[in-house]
């Protein structure tokens, strides 16, 4: 999701945002394991990492900092994040995630239809009370948030071209995808700390997710010790050294593809971004099943988190909590949109007595795509990030299709 440009950000050296944000990440951490009463008090209302997104995002609306006009987050979502994966990966059980498949695949394509039906029904309802909101063309640009929400960037790009809105059109539109879908997934990450106020309400059977977390993390086999400066640079080998092959591969397979079989773009296998994930993810599952795996025991998840955090607070420096004002009976549909998605998944989760967790994951890896539900699977355990991972890429792939039919049908109840 892009954001719209700050047109005069008081700092515009990316090394001095960088170091503004790690120093954002550090007073938060700092303060969030103090023993102050206060600090303590504090977070018990808003979770570190809610902050960790939330501090950088009013930064940016300030215009003290510019997500826009940074190159932060296209380095964090290009290099930590498929890093990221593989550390997190390289422990994974891949038998216990393949068990989710039934209560976690019910709740994704149940948020995917929530999202199908959704717009058309905010565009119809929008239709009878404001229609000047939703007249022309809006339906080509709300097109393109529904590729972005189901599927990423790709599909967005994808349905863009397809489409065609006015330039003016799909800048309100991205707007509404920033503050509406990041607003969501705080949301969610704040009740992730509350998970098992959730799990009681939708009379969860038993700590299924937490059983869960706990073999997931168990899977390493050795408990976790004291690592040296050369395990430490044996991990960033490895993460760094599988990202650097997935950026080769992912290139060359998606020029291939874009060349040789251009109508597979329907699919965003023309995205070299989806190949990197997919084939980052890949490998790192592939080193799962080898000796790579006791890097989890020296702590290659608690580097995967550092890596996390930094992406998080990129994540954020991206949303201008501002520019929806400028537009701001479209941000009401969008808003009437996601309460559909969302109303959904509830009824579902409601009647399956599903954990909070797969509500959380299961809407994530639709609105969000792989870093904002990595994230959000992170908030509930590390050992779970595969989960959000898994669900987030598969929606790459059908997020043009499941978009575009959802355009359509912006279209047959636009006024």
């Amino acid at each position: 999701m892009d954001n719209i440009s700050n047109a005069s950000a008081l700092i515009t050296d990316d090394a001095a945002v960088f170091g503004l944000l790690m120093v954002i990440l550090a007073v938060i951490f700092y303060t969030s394991n103090s023993k102050n009463t206060g600090f303590r008090k504090f977070y018990t209302v808003l979770p570190p990492l809610l902050l960790c997104y939330f501090v950088p995002g009013l930064f940016n609306s300030f215009d003290v900092i510019s997500g826009s006009d940074s190159q932060l987050y296209s380095m964090s979502s290009n290099y930590l994040l498929p890093a990221c994966l593989v550390l997190f990966t390289l422990n994974i059980n891949f038998r216990e995630v393949w068990k989710l498949r039934k209560k976690a695949g019910l709740l994704f394509f149940t948020g995917m239809i929530g999202i199908i039906l959704g717009g058309p029904f905010a565009v119809w309802l929008f239709s009878l009370f404001a229609p000047d909101v939703v007249s022309g063309e809006v339906w080509k640009g709300l097109a393109t948030l529904a590729g972005s929400w189901i599927g990423g960037g790709a599909n967005q790009a994808a349905l863009f071209r397809i489409f065609e809105p006015s330039p003016e059109i799909f800048a309100a539109t991205v707007a509404v995808d920033v503050f509406v879908a990041y607003g969501w997934m705080a949301v969610l990450l704040y009740g992730a700390s509350k998970q098992r106020q959730f799990d009681a309400y939708f009379k969860a059977e038993g700590n299924e997710v937490e059983e869960l977390s706990k073999r997931m993390e168990a899977y390493g086999g050795q408990a976790t010790k004291a690592a040296e400066t050369k395990d430490y640079i044996i991990m960033l080998g490895i993460a760094f050294g599988v990202t650097g092959v997935a950026h080769l591969l992912s290139g060359v397979i998606a020029q291939y593809i874009a060349a040789h079989a251009p109508q597979l773009d329907k699919f965003s296998l023309t995205s070299g971004f989806f190949w990197l994930i997919l084939l980052a993810t890949l490998m790192g599952v592939g080193l799962s099943f080898t000796r790579a795996r006791q890097m989890e025991s020296l702590g290659a998840s608690r580097l995967a988190t550092v890596f996390l955090y930094v992406l998080i607070a990129t994540i954020g420096m991206q949303m201008d909590v501002f520019a929806i004002l400028d537009n701001p009976g479209l941000f009401l549909v969008g808003l009437t949109w996601l309460a559909f998605h969302a109303l959904l998944l509830f009824i579902v989760a409601k009647l399956v007595k599903a954990p909070f967790f797969f509500f959380a994951i299961g809407s994530m890896g639709n609105i969000g795509g792989v870093a904002s539900a990595s994230v959000t699977a992170g908030a509930f355990h590390p050992a779970l990030v595969p989960v959000g991972v898994f669900i987030s890429v598969f929606s790459y792939a059908i997020g043009t299709y499941a978009g575009y039919l959802c355009g359509i049908l912006m279209q047959l109840v636009a006024p």
